[in-house]
Formats: C-alpha cells, sequence, structure tokens
C-alpha cells in the first residue's frame, strides 16, 4: 500500500486476549482500534493519526490542497493533517493547538489559544502572506448530551471561521468539523455569502458510528 492510499475494509477481525484490569469503556477503544484498518495503515504509512485519511479523502475529491499553497491547520495536534499538506505539496503549513505538537520538519507549530488576539497574529506572521487553505479539525470534548456538544462545536467552527476570513486569500477553502444535526444557520449564512461553494461532506476514514461531518467551503471572495 503506498503512502497516502486509504485502506480497503477487511474481514479479519482481533480479538482482545484478556481484560488486563482495563474498564468496559477501555476495552471497546482498544478493540475498536485494534481492528480499524485506517489505525493500521496510518502507523504502516508513517502518518500521526488516521484522521489524515480524513483530509486525503477530502482533498482527493474535493482539490483542497494545492502545490505550493499556505496552509493553515487550526487543531493541528497531533499532526497528521499537517503531515498531508506538505506531502501533497503545500509550501508552508501553520499549525496551532492547546496541546504541544512533536515538531514536524517543514510546518510551524504554535501551542497557545486561537482566541488570544496576540495568537492570531503570532500565526499571520509565521503563514507570511494570505492563505490558500485553513482547515480546522478542532473539537470539543463531548458531553454526551447533544444539544450541549452541538452548540459547543458550532461555536469552534465559527471561530476557526473568524480566523479564515482574516486570512484566506481570493479564491481559497475553508474545512471545519461540525456535528451532524448541523452546521446552524449563524455558520451557514456568512460561507455561503463568502464562499462560491459550500457542501458537507463525511469522508470515509470517518467512523460511520461518529456524528462528526465536515463543511467543506471553496472560492473565497
Amino acid at each position: 500500500m503506498k503512502s497516502g492510499t486509504p485502506p480497503q475494509p477487511r474481514g479479519q477481525h482481533v480479538a482482545l486476549r484478556t481484560a488486563g484490569g482495563r474498564s468496559p469503556a477501555s476495552q471497546r477503544w482498544l478493540a475498536r482500534q485494534l481492528n480499524d484498518p485506517y489505525v493500521r495503515a496510518a502507523r504502516q504509512q508513517g502518518w500521526r493519526s488516521r484522521a489524515a485519511f480524513k483530509l486525503i479523502e477530502m482533498d482527493d475529491r474535493y482539490r483542497l490542497i494545492r502545490r505550493g499553497a499556505r496552509v493553515l491547520d487550526l487543531g493541528a495536534a497531533p499532526g497528521g493533517w499537517a503531515q498531508v499538506a506538505l506531502r501533497r505539496g503545500a509550501a508552508r503549513v501553520v499549525g496551532i493547538d492547546l496541546l504541544a505538537i512533536e515538531p514536524l520538519p517543514g510546518a510551524e507549530f504554535v501551542q497557545g489559544d486561537l482566541a488570544a488576539p496576540a495568537t492570531r497574529a503570532l500565526l499571520r506572521t509565521l503563514l507570511g502572506g494570505p492563505a490558500d487553505l485553513v482547515l480546522s479539525d478542532i473539537a470539543p470534548n463531548t458531553t454526551g448530551h447533544a444539544a450541549t456538544d452541538h452548540i459547543r462545536i458550532v461555536a469552534l467552527a465559527e471561530l476557526a471561521l473568524e480566523v479564515a476570513l482574516e486570512v484566506l486569500a481570493p479564491g481559497g477553502a475553508f474545512v471545519a468539523k461540525v456535528f451532524q444535526g448541523g452546521a446552524e444557520r449563524q455558520l451557514l449564512e456568512p460561507l455561503k455569502r463568502r464562499f462560491a461553494r459550500v457542501v458537507h461532506a463525511k469522508p470515509p476514514a470517518s467512523r460511520a458510528a461518529s456524528s462528526e461531518l465536515y463543511v467543506v467551503a471553496t472560492g473565497f471572495r
């Protein structure tokens, strides 16, 4: 399997041999990881996370990453999307997260709060010019309460869009994680005003049981 190739699902199943003192939730998570073809493929191909395949699949469909592009990666930890952007020809990749990110040759990572004006000014400086693509895989810690989780993810997507509107070059693109049930009107209306095309995408690498969805906006104006 060549690097950047999404895996094909297989019928093979790996069972846990012992609980090993793990909680039921931990056992379920570990079993899912062991049987996830994207986890195996990420390890084999050198990606930092299985999430790399989500961007690969969206880029294959929407042609988001242009050779020589400047890319801003919001919620970048652990760096899988930055890896994809670089391997697909981006010239400059700047990422930010509240968590520290292991250095990646060719990328600049900032640990900080995206809502802080000083942090956003630093990101613009590091980009060295308008961004061609702004990516946001930011997600809140879920509470299990659907309405609360929905409000939180929309608020983060709005913050990401606010940043994108500050830094995007004409013709640029924006990708942000939301939850199913919605990028609500307060997010969709400004997207439709400022971008030529706005669609929702659920790449195959996004687990079927997950409520995550991505909004993909292209043709910034």
